[in-house]
């Protein structure tokens, strides 16, 4: 009996090691990161294994800390965020932030996201239809009025800034 005792405390250390080795060991994902976890704790052993596999990408740094900040870690996530923005930012970036807070539902921080995000290319006019949707479904009209008129001044005839902008007055938002 004292032997079984013995073997089991054994393989249970080799069982963590093992563990701690693949949670640690790279970017690769093995089975021990997620297999028989919590939800939580599998997800923090993924995320582990993401912001590796990440490397100096700005999209896939916004993704994962995108998890991070919806799963309540917002205090992590915007380490990410902050990480990226740190660097030559991008239009495309800012957006990307943007939508996070909308998805957290901060509309503040995801205006501002998106201002800074128009303020880089003031004319791109999927970006004016987009965020024109969010300032129509947050009430703000006017603003969003403004920015569709921009689009539609060069790209009037624009079938996806169209219907983001539809839907905007009907409570769709915009894909």
């Amino acid at each position: 009996m004292k032997r079984m005792h013995v073997l089991m405390a054994v393989g249970m250390f080799v069982l963590g090691v093992v563990a701690g080795v693949a949670g640690s060991s790279g970017s690769k994902v093995d089975k021990v990161m997620y297999a028989g976890q919590s939800p939580k704790d599998a997800a923090l052993g993924l995320l582990t294994a993401a912001l590796k596999q990440a490397g100096s990408g700005s999209w896939e740094n916004i993704a994962v800390g995108r998890v991070y900040y919806l799963t309540g870690d917002k205090t992590q996530g915007q380490a990410i965020f902050d990480r990226v923005i740190a660097k030559k930012v991008k239009k495309d970036d800012w957006i990307r932030m943007g939508r996070v807070y909308l998805e957290a539902k901060e509309w503040d921080k995801a205006k501002d996201a998106f201002d800074k995000a128009l303020a880089l290319d003031p004319k791109d006019e999927g970006n004016l239809t987009e965020i024109g949707a969010w300032y129509n479904l947050h009430g703000d009209r006017a603003k969003a009025e403004e920015y569709f008129d921009r689009a539609f001044a060069s790209k009037p005839d624009e079938i996806w800034y169209t219907v983001n902008a539809a839907g905007s007055y009907v409570g769709v938002k915009p894909q």
